[in-house]
């Protein structure tokens, strides 16, 4: 047959296109007996029932495979709900159909028997929303979560209680049965099983490696999953393996009936400059399947590093904070490392962190500062970043080729490139190939992969990766092959829909098989094409979207061939409606999509000036977005175009930070202040792993029910003629600090070391001031009496990663002593007032501003002293300054903004943040190295009056600030969700 050979530049018009998320028309059953059609459609709240399952493949949801594309994020960790709206839309739009949501005891119980779900802490509504947004939910309650947060989730006064955590003790199992009831009262009500919600899978523990062998650690287990399944959670369970060690796999554990019915599973935390390890079906051990220690369930990461926390002082990315996360875990990264973990058999994959969000208040473990950034896809600010493009790409691919959940290792092939590791598996049930090429060396290279009797030259960039398929369903059309990465298949009515992806610049080749030679028309873009010997061979150079439009002459559907590089790709928003399928181009976010008589009502965000393209079912004839209507005009290939393009977000103008007023605190310094009301510390026996020093009172601030920030201690004491210093014995986490004051008279300040990479897990730690004691106003040479006043801010409890009790570490003094004499001390002790009824126990700690109220809004502070910033003085101990400032948002516009606060770091000082009440983090100005911190919109005030109140803790040894306080804007979009506002009630009258 002759060659025939056309070459097409760019004409205007677009190409027909019409859509059904599913797969091919013809529905094929798997040798497992397990349907391989068109997935499931998007989950919600339906009321329907649904069977969940599993086999050594994937998961089986209402007998289809889907293959779980999950994302990690944690409401605690964003303390608006309406945002919660926001990160959700944001993860259904990029690809991902699952939520995995820790649920951190600590958030939730500020005391024994005490359990709060409401306001930032309403688990029902996080649940309910998710089904909202379209997601499945996987659903991680502990009850240890670890998490980088306070006692690895374990609520502070669980540190005071007797019993060993995390094994069978009794006294133990009482505290994590009564959490578990509550939270599984809720989690009842969202199983996807029963049609309310959409939880499909329930962890039990979190990577539990300790007594794995041990009696104690099997009855634990054992008792966790008798509990949840006696709580009525009947979706699939699963335990996460700190590595891939093949602890608590199905069967380690005996369960009274259920024995082997639960999912293994593991975390990875690569470094980005290895090469990515195989596990899964393939790893070490062979292919027996799953994970290889559990051949009969699928593989599944319930964490897969999407970046890393950051320590104090950076000290791990010398202290370039998150953006170096970002740059090492970046999008070739993702590929490289997420495409791997696909071919080992991975089917349940999550991606830890997605978005990251905020530490707020006293939640953050002592290793890591206030920001969770974790440079993640969603960045703490709610931002999208370039980390997204191969989620959205891979994620969306997963839901459209029913293919790549079942697959099995096929013949190694060789591509003539030594740099380039070459994995290839095959459809039992199809035939279809895949093939992920990766290559580890930092320059570019070229795989030859033999493909149906030929050779296809695959360009690879160094350090990255790229998915191919070959004998992949089109629709109505087969792939023979095609060297861009597949991303989208769709069918709509008499046509077939393609996407595929790459990287800006690439050429590419996508052969189609065809009995008869088609008709060829490029519809946008520039392409090549030829045909010969039943092969359509269309050749295209990555530039935007190229869109062909391919008919078969004998009358057979037509197909849309669609080719976009990166940055086209996020910007087509495939979405399922009740009323039928729906894709929409051209804006920065589509967040819904509902099909009403002949209107497509479309939600969704803009940043700059965008086109707006719809395709939709017939009989849908204008287009509405955001609420107004859009002028359109049909083209020609059938879709609506708006005639103007949709305005970007406005200009978000900002107040300067002004009318600061100051008052100092710390009155609990002085000799004559009335501690009267403050409790005695007079406990002589401990739960505390740290010992008690023989003969002394127990110290440790949660002994006596202060469990969060500061505590204050005063001793007297009488008979210490002659002593010339004293030394005071204390433990906090990272970055802690003691400041004392004799009879007054500041002593000094001592501070716990900023770690460096071989410290940078260390928790406790433990130290001695000593202070030379000079002679004064009230000189020791007199027989007393005396005060000696001291404050400790502690850095948050261990957390428990190893099961050994550590999160039990004292926190606050351990002793005193006096050199040259051996007075006895009479110490009271004053931390925390009860915690705040709205914001919770993790919002406050105990200084006096904090006891009084004076970062509550409403808090008449007319009597401070105007001072204007900058601001610098030498004092040891506390200064408040507060400020009000008003904002004036359109509500259209979804701005994220962040306080920032800068000074020379020389100067050691650090600030808790209050917005409106809120402990929106602390600043250390000579650590770092977080200097901006995000103010959620619904705590933030966008269109109204707010509070701002700076507490500065400084040790006196330099001139302390702060030197500048500016608002910034971290990011805008017209669009957003509507956001109700955060309770914050000021002070009680």
């Amino acid at each position: 047959m002759e060659l025939s050979r056309r070459t097409f530049s760019a004409i205007a018009g677009t190409a027909a296109l019409g859509l059904s998320l599913g797969g091919s028309s013809a529905m094929c059953v798997a040798a497992a007996g397990v349907p391989t059609g068109p997935p499931p459609g998007t989950p919600g709240a339906d009321g329907r029932t649904h069977r969940v399952d599993f086999d050594r493949y994937s998961m089986i949801v209402d007998g289809r495979r889907v293959v779980l594309w999950s994302g990690e994020m944690h409401p605690f960790r964003l303390p608006s709900p309406s945002l919660w709206r926001d990160v959700l839309h944001k993860l259904r739009a990029y690809g991902y159909n699952t939520v995995s949501v820790y649920v951190s005891w600590n958030y939730h119980s500020p005391a024994p028997g005490s359990y709060d779900f409401t306001g930032v802490r309403d688990l029902d509504l996080f649940l309910r929303t998710a089904a909202e947004a379209g997601l499945y939910v996987t659903l991680r309650p502990g009850p240890y979560i670890n998490a980088e947060v306070d006692a690895g989730g374990f609520p502070g006064w669980l540190t005071a209680t007797g019993g060993t955590a995390r094994t069978a003790d009794p006294t133990y199992l009482r505290h994590v049965d009564e959490w578990l009831t509550a939270v599984n009262r809720i989690a009842v009500r969202h199983l996807y099983t029963r049609g309310t919600g959409t939880i499909v899978l329930y962890q039990m523990e979190n990577e539990y490696a300790n007594h794995v062998t041990e009696a104690t650690g099997r009855d634990y287990m054992a008792h966790l999953y008798r509990k949840v399944r006696a709580d009525g959670i009947d979706v699939p369970l699963f335990h996460n393996d700190k590595g891939r060690n093949g602890d608590w796999a199905p069967g380690t554990f005996d369960t009274g009936g259920e024995r082997g019915r639960w999912l293994y599973g593991f975390d990875g935390y690569p470094s980005p400059f290895q090469t990515p390890p195989d596990w899964g079906y393939f790893g070490p051990g062979g292919i027996e399947g799953g994970s290889t220690a559990s051949p009969e369930t699928p593989g599944l990461i319930a964490e897969f590093g999407g970046g890393w926390f950051d320590p104090w002082g950076g000290a791990e990315f010398g202290g370039k904070g998150y953006a170096e996360s970002r740059r090492t875990r970046d999008a070739a990264y993702e590929r490289r490392f997420y495409l791997t973990n696909l071919a080992n058999g991975i089917k349940i994959h999550n991606v830890y962190m997605t978005f990251g969000g905020t530490s707020w208040g006293w939640l953050p473990a002592p290793a890591v500062y206030t920001s969770y950034d974790y440079g993640a896809a969603l960045d703490e600010a709610r931002q999208p970043t370039a980390k997204l493009v191969p989620m959205h790409q891979i994620g969306h691919l997963l839901q459209s080729f029913p293919d790549l959940a079942e697959l099995d290792r096929a013949a190694d092939v060789s591509v003539g490139a030594p740099e380039i590791r070459a994995y290839h598996l095959v459809s039992p049930d199809t035939g279809a190939h895949v093939y992920v090429l990766r290559n580890d060396s930092p320059t570019d290279a070229v795989a030859a992969v033999p493909l149906a009797g030929t050779t296809v030259q695959v360009p690879v960039p160094g350090r990255d990766a790229r998915l191919l398929a070959a004998g992949i369903s089109l629709g109505r059309w087969t792939l023979r092959h095609s060297t861009a990465q597949p991303m989208l298949r769709m069918t709509a009515g008499r046509q077939d829909i393609a996407l595929f992806t790459g990287r800006t610049g690439e050429e590419t080749e996508t052969a189609l098989e065809s009995p008869n030679e088609p008709a060829v028309t490029v519809l946008e873009g520039t392409a090549d094409w030829a045909y010969e010997g039943g092969v359509l061979r269309v050749r295209a150079r990555l530039d935007g979207l190229t869109r062909i439009a391919v008919t078969d002459k004998t009358g057979a559907a037509p197909l849309l061939l669609l080719l976009a590089d990166d940055a086209a790709s996020v910007r087509l928003w495939p979405r399922a409606t009740p009323s039928g399928p729906v894709l929409v181009h051209g804006p920065a976010l589509l967040r819904t999509a509902a099909l009403r008589g002949a209107t497509a009502e479309l939600t969704g965000d803009t940043v700059e000036e965008a086109d707006l393209e719809v395709w939709a079912p017939r009989g849908v004839s204008e287009v509405v977005w955001n609420g107004a209507g859009v002028r359109t005009r049909g083209t020609r290939s059938g879709s609506l175009r708006a005639e103007r393009r949709l305005p970007g977000a406005g200009a978000v103008r900002l107040p300067a930070l002004a009318g600061w007023r100051r008052k100092d605190e710390n009155p609990e310094s002085a000799a004559g202040f009335d501690d009267s009301a403050w409790r005695t510390a007079d406990l002589n026996t401990s739960f505390s792993t740290t010992p008690v020093p023989a003969g002394a009172p127990v110290l440790f601030a949660d002994d006596y029910g202060f469990h969060y920030g500061d505590v204050w201690y005063r001793g007297r004491f009488e008979g210490a003629t002659g002593a010339g210093s004293v030394s005071l014995s204390y433990v906090t986490g990272t970055q802690g600090l003691l400041m004392a004051w004799l009879d007054g008279r500041p002593l000094g300040t001592h501070r716990m070391p900023v770690p460096d990479t071989r410290t940078v897990r260390q928790a406790t730690w433990k130290a001695t001031a000593t202070f030379p004691l000079a002679p004064g106003s009230r000189s020791l040479r007199e027989n007393g009496p005396h005060v000696l006043s001291v404050l400790v801010r502690r850095m948050q409890h261990d957390q428990d990663g190893r099961a050994n009790d550590s999160h039990k570490a004292g926190r606050g003094l351990v002793s005193v002593a006096f050199d040259g004499a051996s007075p006895s001390v009479r110490w009271r002790i004053q931390g925390a007032a009860a915690p705040d009824p709205v914001r919770g126990p993790l919002n406050n700690g105990g200084l006096y501003g904090e006891r009084e109220g004076w970062h509550l809004p409403g808090f008449h502070d007319h009597d401070w002293r105007p001072a204007p910033l900058p601001n610098a003085e030498r004092r040891q101990g506390v200064v408040w300054y507060r400020t009000g400032f008003r904002l004036s948002v359109d509500p259209a516009t979804d701005a994220s903004i962040g306080l920032t606060l800068r000074d020379d770091p020389s100067r050691a000082y650090r600030v808790q943040i209050f917005l409106n009440g809120w402990n929106m983090g602390q600043y250390i100005n000579d650590v770092g190295p977080q200097h901006t911190f995000v103010l959620p919109n619904g705590i933030l005030n966008t269109r109204g009056d707010n509070t701002l109140a700076l507490a500065v803790l400084s040790d006196g040894t330099t001139p302390s600030g702060p030197a500048t306080a500016e608002l910034t804007l971290l990011g805008r979009a017209s669009g957003g969700v509507p956001v109700t506002r955060v309770d914050y009630p000021g002070p009680v009258r």
